[in-house]
Order: structure tokens, then sequence, then C-alpha cells
């Protein structure tokens, strides 16, 4: 049987398990990111490199793998002890200098996948230049892979030191004197005794669900999506409780729900947090966002007077900007979100912590401190979908957009476009429409805002005429 081509996406190699993420997958990744690691980071691979991995089916199995075959390559091996939130790797890497982390994760993808996702010493996702490297070395027919030993490995829990970082970061004496009232859903993930944990700490009262492993993650994907969220929205309401909080099957995204049961979105947390934290802690320098979130996060940093950057969707270019100039916050529209000082990598603890202590400090519901911002730039309707396309059609799609982009959706006239990521088509004044075609889904994902929901839905609806046009 031939072995599928080794493929890294926006945040790592991920395949249906058994069928494309395999064993000997994992072996001859982990052999090439160790071919890599020798060559380019010599003076750093004397200190290690740790791997964990989440709850998923064989994790911990793939896991052992990954370690076997880095310690045969005399590499000092950090194997976690319990399935690991992906932040918390992200952290010790920085802390013990150890030049990378393998981590074996599918994320939010529905249970049958898994997947391994590097990171280099900086702590944040592998960029694209190296990841084409991994690529290139496992998927050599020649790649030799050493037997698996246990020379080099040692046994690792790092939650202690990622507790004490969290706590050095959030004012919890502030949550505490609020006397909030919390939920948490974990969604069987990683994030289990952390999040849970520290809300039990602080909150008068806390609901935790879904605190244990179950590889099935109740029969859907791990994501702390409008969807996937009922049963926390159920308990809110049932509790009366202040607002809800979610992290995915390996705790790097969040998910919020506010004290009346409304799912707030990433879009909607992300500028909020920015003008919290510009306020709270004083700080200065820019926020990123990814060319796909809300311009909400633009009309506020103009107010505030904070520089935005805009990069490629994943969060590896954000994590970029971050280790090269001041930062208050960075986040995407999918969930992910660091902050100053912190990780390069996303952290979904982190971003249901900060809410819980805006929310304190605010002494207001997440919709009440929106529902100010508004007030301050006016509305914003942000909305994406899905477009099955595939093949010949997709491809024809490709070259229309490249060759001949539209130059207006409608009665709206395009008057700029950005190909920094897939098409970007700015519409007038806060009305935009991006297309992005994804690389390893049938898909086409469309992105888009507007100063009202009814435009909104428009201009989503002539995105998807546009694209079933070929």
């Amino acid at each position: 049987m031939t072995e599928a081509k080794i493929e890294f996406g926006t945040s790592g190699w991920r395949g249906i398990i058994s069928d494309d993420f395999t064993y000997d997958g994992v072996r001859r990744v982990t052999q090439a990111i160790a071919q890599h690691l020798k060559e380019k980071e010599c003076a750093l691979v004397k200190n290690g490199v740790i791997v964990g991995y989440d709850t998923r089916f064989l994790s911990e199995n793939f896991a052992a793998a990954a370690a076997g075959v880095l310690s045969a390559n005399g590499i000092k091996t950090f194997l976690t002890k319990r399935d690991t939130p992906t932040p918390v790797l992200s952290s010790e890497i920085i802390k013990k200098k150890l030049a990378g982390g393998i981590n074996i994760t599918a994320s939010h993808n529905p249970p049958e996948y898994n997947g391994l996702k590097f990171s280099p010493s900086s702590g944040g996702p592998a960029l694209p230049e190296t990841t084409r490297i991994i690529e290139k070395y496992a998927n050599n027919p020649r790649l030799a892979v050493p037997l698996e030993n246990n020379k080099n490995i040692y046994g690792l829990e790092p939650s202690k030191e990622y507790l004490k970082l969290i706590r050095n970061i959030v004012d919890f004496k502030l949550i505490k004197k609020a006397g909030l009232k919390a939920g948490v859903d974990l969604l069987f993930g990683t994030g289990r005794d952390y999040l849970d944990l520290l809300l039990l700490e602080s909150c008068r009262k806390v609901k935790v669900l879904h605190n244990y492993r179950d590889a099935y993650f109740g029969g859907g994907a791990p994501e702390p999506s409008r969807e996937r969220l009922g049963n926390l929205k159920a308990v809110i309401k049932e509790d009366k409780l202040d607002l809800g909080l979610a992290t995915d099957g390996d705790a790097d995204r969040y998910g919020i729900i506010d004290r009346d049961g409304t799912f707030i979105t990433p879009n909607e947390i992300l500028p909020l947090l920015m003008v919290y934290l510009k306020k709270s802690r004083g700080w200065t320098g820019c926020v990123v966002r990814t060319v796909a979130t809300t311009h909400l996060v633009d009309a506020l940093a103009k107010k505030y007077g904070i520089t935005v950057r805009e990069t490629p969707v994943g969060f590896k270019y954000i994590g970029e900007i971050m280790m090269k100039e001041p930062m208050i916050i960075g986040g995407e529209e999918s969930g992910g979100l660091t902050i100053f000082k912190h990780i390069p990598e996303k952290d979904g603890i982190l971003a249901c912590l900060l809410v819980l202590e805006m929310v304190a400090a605010e002494k207001s519901s997440i919709k009440e401190i929106l529902h100010r911002s508004y007030a301050e730039v006016g509305y914003f309707a942000t909305g994406k979908g899905n477009v099955s396309l595939a093949g010949a059609k997709k491809e024809k799609l490709f070259e229309g957009l490249k060759k001949k982009p539209p130059l207006k959706f409608g009665n709206y006239a395009v008057e700029k476009l950005i190909t920094l990521d897939g098409f970007k088509f700015l519409l007038g004044g806060k009305n935009w429409l991006m297309i992005r075609l994804s690389g390893t889904e049938p898909l086409v994902r469309l992105y888009a805002e507007a100063d009202s929901d009814k435009h909104l839905n428009e201009i989503l609806n002539l995105g998807k005429k546009y694209i079933l046009s070929f």
C-alpha cells in the first residue's frame, strides 16, 4: 500500500485516521523534522523537543511513536504525561528554550481526523518555508527512518508553569471581587484541569460540562461554535449564569456565550478585548488581524490610535508580526487570539479568561459592551459561508478571479481588490466580500461584512451567485 502524500495546511498535517494519518506517516514526518532541526537549529537541538497530544483516538500512541523516532536520532525528548493544550506546549517550548515541539492534534476537526503540528523554537506555528522543507523530506521515498527507542525520552507534566503564567496575566482578584457565575464547556478536550480549574478558583459559581475524555467528542467536532454549544446555552439560561466559555479539542480556540444565551463571535470579541487591554493595561503597539477578520477592529483602532496590521489567513502570520514589533493583541475570525508578551500561538484558555475579566471590570454583559462600541463607530454585520465546488469548476473560478476579477457585485462597485490571501473585494463604506479557495477540500469559502444585516445577506448571496456561474 502506497502512503498518502504528506501535505501541510494552514495548521499542520491532518488526515483521516488509518486512511491518511498513519503510524508510518507520523514516523516519516518526525524523521523529516529531526533532519531539519539538525540542519537548521543545531544550537537548540541539544535542549530537546517536546511532544504532546490531544484526546483523539490513538493520539498518545502516535505521540509515543514520534518521541521514539526523535530519541533514535539522539534528540532529548520531553513527552507529556497526559493530553496537553496547544498553548501549554507553546509556552513550554519558549520557557525551556527547546528546538521545537510536535503536537499530535487535529484541533477542532471531526473525530475521525488526527494530525501533526510542528512548532519551531519560537513556540508559534511553523511558517510555510519550514513546512515545505519538512514536506520535501517526508515525501522522499529514500528517507531512512531509524528504529524507535526510549533512551532520550523524559516524561513531563507542564501544567504548573503554564498556570503560573496565566495567573500573572489575568486579574483574578478583579474577577473574584465581581462574584461572577460562569459555565464552561471543555468539549471533551485538553482544556480540562486548566480552564475549569482557574474558573473554580475565581468565580462564585461554575457549571462544568464535558470535562472528561471522549475520543468521539460526543458525536461531533470539538469546535466551540454556535451549533456545538447548545448544552452550554441551556445551562446558562437554566442557572442564570453571567456568561459561558468554551475551548476546542486542543484548547487553542475559544467560544463565548453571553448571559442571555447569545453566541458572541470571535469577530466581536477581538475588537472588544483590544479596547479593554488598551484601557486597562495602557499597552501601546499594533493590533494584528487576518484578512478575513472584521473591520470593526480597524474602526475602533482608529478611534484609539492603534495601528492595524493585516495578514494572510493562518495564525503563524500573526505570530510572525508579534515577534517583530510591539503588539497589543492579535486574532482571527476563526477563534485564535494572543496578546502582548504572551506566546505567538493561539490560546483559547487565555482568551476565555480575558473575556471573563472584561465582564467583571465593565460590570456589563458582553452585548452591552459591544453595543457601546457600536455607538462609537457604527454597526458592523459580519458573516461567512461555504460553496461546494470541485475539479475543473474550481480551477476555472481561480483562473477567472486571477485574470478578470469582477468590477462589481450587483449594485456594489469594487473600489479595491486585496490579494493578500484569496480575493478580497472592498465595496465601499463598511462593505466587503472575500473569496478564498480551500486548499484541502472541494469548497470555496466566502467572508463578508456590511453596514446592515440586510446588506450582508445581499453581498453573501451575490458572492455565491458569482461562484456558481463557473
